[in-house]
């Protein structure tokens, strides 16, 4: 644990930063996995991560001691298992809102959970969630975020940006996981209270392509259609010529256009 400033009640306040982890997220699944409890909102923060994680089998590639590589232990045991996409929910407008105190528009939610800025991505998150019967019983919760890497490998250069590249200087860390901690409690506090309508309104307010027309592919068949909201379940609800579908994780690919 690292003496901290953090300005929160109880995200950041159980502090440990590493030099090098394959994954934040492993590193902290296995504290909670042992006879300790671990205490809600501990955080572990990499300089490098070297084999960061992305959503089901994607890898996220980051610079040592550039960008933030954090993960957050919560137990939100009060969120039925029909509802947790809601956690995801609060998490994702948690770093829009922290990372919107430094940049003041463009920062946008891609569903189902990359920070976009305009037409490039930003950063990720990955929950993974621990069960207990019809309920959660903890949730590592996986932030990474491009803030001072000034390059990109070529195949990336086109679809990611970072912070440094947005605001053309360098920004602390630390100010932004700051941000992103007092955030994060605020609308886990809304989670908690049940407040789900707060949380779907400003998901949507942030969501990339929200009731715009736009192309969109599924199974190798491109389509346009205009993304109208997104179900207690996480799937995404898209208007096409065909009437309304509900898309699952990984069932429909976004087609950027520069």
């Amino acid at each position: 644990m690292q003496n901290n400033t953090f300005s929160t009640l109880f995200v950041g306040q159980n502090f440990i930063k590493l030099k090098e982890v394959d994954s934040t997220n492993n590193f902290l699944k296995k504290m909670a996995s042992n006879s300790e409890p671990l205490a809600e909102g501990t955080v572990i923060m990499a300089d490098h991560q070297y084999a960061g994680r992305g959503q089901q089998t994607s890898v996220w590639v980051t610079a040592p001691g550039k960008n933030i590589s954090t993960s957050i232990y919560l137990r939100p045991t009060f969120l039925p298992l029909n509802k947790q996409f809601y956690l995801n929910m609060a998490v994702s407008i948690a770093v829009c809102e922290a990372l919107s105190t430094f940049i003041s528009n463009g920062i946008k939610l891609k569903w189902p959970n990359d920070i976009y800025y305009n037409k490039k991505k930003l950063g990720g998150i990955l929950i993974e969630n621990t069960l207990t019967g019809v309920s959660l019983k903890s949730a590592v919760i996986g932030i990474g975020l491009n803030i001072n890497q000034e390059d990109f490998p070529s195949e990336l250069s086109e679809k990611a940006t970072s912070v440094i590249q947005i605001l053309h200087k360098e920004v602390v860390l630390n100010d932004i996981m700051e941000k992103i901690f007092v955030f994060m409690e605020k609308y886990y506090l809304i989670l908690k209270s049940g407040k789900y309508d707060i949380l779907q309104k400003d998901y949507l307010k942030r969501l990339y392509n929200f009731n715009i027309l736009a192309p969109y592919q599924r199974s190798g068949e491109i389509f346009e259609g205009i993304i109208k909201g997104v179900e207690e379940d996480g799937r995404l609800i898209v208007e096409t010529r065909a009437g309304i579908q509900v898309f699952n994780f990984k069932e429909i690919e976004f087609i950027h256009t520069q």
